[in-house]
């Protein structure tokens, strides 16, 4: 069990420690729990992942998908321990909706007893949003930068021979750092709660955000191409201004 509700500001620096400490060992135990099941289909997870460069690379060279066989390894380990990384990253993804409630129960004690009932839509929403990411990735944002980082190797006439390693590296950031550029809005919605933020304030700096995006793009998204870059940039643009409607909303009313 956590912690008794108590005030947040009656909690000791050493009781708001505890609570993480418990919130952090339920994390890792849930995890590990999805990992058994992640595990048992390792190798059906890799056939899911590679799906969206094979259709690229075919889609590159005019060969069918089955014709393809563009990964290899270099070490005896490296197969296990990435079959083993991509299970546990599974795992994170199929259990996001216990994490969240982890999350949201560390925070609990900070909230108003009527937005603590908040519970079930914060926890639908938040896994919502970061699934939701991690979806349109796979299935938009990896698809582009399959075929533009394919077209480049293409027409510099080289000859692809992947590490399973790298390329899970950039299958697994872009799904991650999609996943969590898609909680925006949910952000947004606590900092206008809490009047840290306000949708006002968001319209007068959009100048400034979208400049921020674009160096978070540049230096975050995976791939070195400019185009990849503005892509993300687009996206994030527009969930920035979903966040402001949603600020908007979220922001408390002056009685009258």
């Amino acid at each position: 069990m956590g912690l008794p509700d108590t005030p947040p500001d009656k909690m000791s620096f050493w009781e708001h420690l505890q609570e993480l400490r418990v919130r952090i060992v339920r994390s890792l135990l849930i995890v590990a729990v999805g990992f058994a099941v992640t595990y048992a289909f390792r190798f059906k997870l890799w056939l899911w992942a590679q799906k969206p460069f094979l259709e690229a690379m075919a889609r590159q060279t005019q060969k069918p998908v089955a014709a393809l066989d563009p990964f290899a390894f270099t070490d005896l380990t490296e197969p296990f321990f990435s079959m083993m990384r991509l299970s546990l990253w599974a795992a994170a993804f199929l259990v996001a909706p216990f994490l969240f409630y982890q999350l949201w129960a560390f925070i609990r004690p900070g909230l108003l007893p009527k937005e603590r009932r908040l519970v079930i839509p914060f926890v639908v929403v938040t896994s919502g949003c970061f699934l939701g990411g991690a979806a349109f990735a796979y299935s938009q944002a990896f698809k582009f930068l399959g075929d533009i980082l394919f077209q480049e190797a293409a027409t510099a006439g080289l000859r692809a021979n992947l590490h399973v390693s790298d390329y899970l590296d950039l299958f697994i950031s872009t799904l991650l750092i999609t996943g969590i550029m898609f909680e925006l809005p949910v952000l947004f919605f606590f900092l206008a709660r809490f009047r840290i933020v306000t949708a006002r304030l968001m319209l007068k700096y959009w100048r400034h955000a979208t400049m921020a995006i674009l160096i978070f793009s540049a230096f975050f998204t995976p791939g070195d191409v400019v185009v990849t870059t503005l892509f993300f940039s687009v996206v994030l643009l527009g969930l920035y201004f979903v966040s402001v409607i949603v600020a908007w909303l979220a922001e408390p009313r002056q009685p009258k």
